[in-house]
């Protein structure tokens, strides 16, 4: 299978052989894959590594299309075929294709994740989100519209979930995932079933849409971390695996 791996050097495409599942792991035909801002830096203590730990694609055993976020500590999914725990995978929301559901889950469930579970959103609350336009930001303005909060740019504030780190504005509650500062919380997203199938629904009822920067194929995953990394993104940068 074409996959794309990083080396000590850099990232170069290649052919190696398909995974084999082991019991509790599903082989996903990848269609769509994105990246993130800064994940080359992750995996230095195990190269080669694969990139990319969000998916959009088709379950061999059953033939289901399904979208997760994969876990951190493992070779991720920019390939054609890749082995995913099961137990993370969800299935794709009908209303999305493979590229737009794959520019979902960690925006997804960070953006839930920093409202819900650390930041204790509630109806009726203002709430400010930096980097509002990125691929976090702009799935938390929605999420927190939904649940009936008031998403403020100033002014006094009951929730700020900073997603970009330096000043962060002023907050009776502060959550970011940028950097660790006092007075706030710090967290890194975690791979979530329940969440996901929540997100996913949203998706459906019209009531949440991910925002795609960019579309690559595979093979110009060099041009697409080059996008990653430049000012003036709106949304997420996709890498194209197969139709759909």
């Amino acid at each position: 299978m074409l996959a794309v791996r990083l080396h000590r050097d850099g990232l170069e495409i290649e052919e190696i052989e398909a995974p084999s599942p082991h019991p509790g792991e599903a082989l996903v035909r990848v269609h769509a894959a994105a990246i993130t801002r800064g994940e080359l830096e992750w995996p230095v203590d195990r190269l080669p590594a694969i990139p990319s730990y969000e998916l959009s694609g088709v379950r061999v055993d059953s033939g289901e299309e399904v979208y997760a976020l994969t876990p951190f500590d493992r070779d991720g999914v920019a390939a054609e075929y890749a082995l995913v725990p099961a137990g993370v995978l969800a299935p794709k929301p009908a209303r999305l294709s493979h590229v737009e559901a794959a520019a979902l889950p960690m925006g997804g469930l960070t953006a839930w994740q920093a409202l819900f579970v650390h930041g204790r959103l509630v109806p009726g609350e203002r709430v400010l989100v930096t980097g509002a336009s990125g691929g976090v930001g702009h799935v938390a303005v929605q999420l927190a519209r939904h649940a009936g909060a008031e998403v403020v740019e100033s002014g006094p504030t009951d929730l700020v979930f900073d997603t970009r780190g330096g000043e962060i504005p002023a907050g009776e509650r502060v959550v970011t995932i940028a950097e660790e500062v006092p007075g706030a919380t710090y967290f890194v997203v975690e791979p979530d079933h329940e969440q996901l199938l929540e997100v996913g629904a949203l998706v459906d009822a019209g009531e949440l849409r991910p925002e795609v920067d960019s579309v690559f194929p595979l093979t110009e995953a060099r041009a697409a971390f080059e996008r990653v990394a430049a000012r003036g993104k709106r949304g997420k940068v996709v890498l194209e695996v197969g139709s759909g």
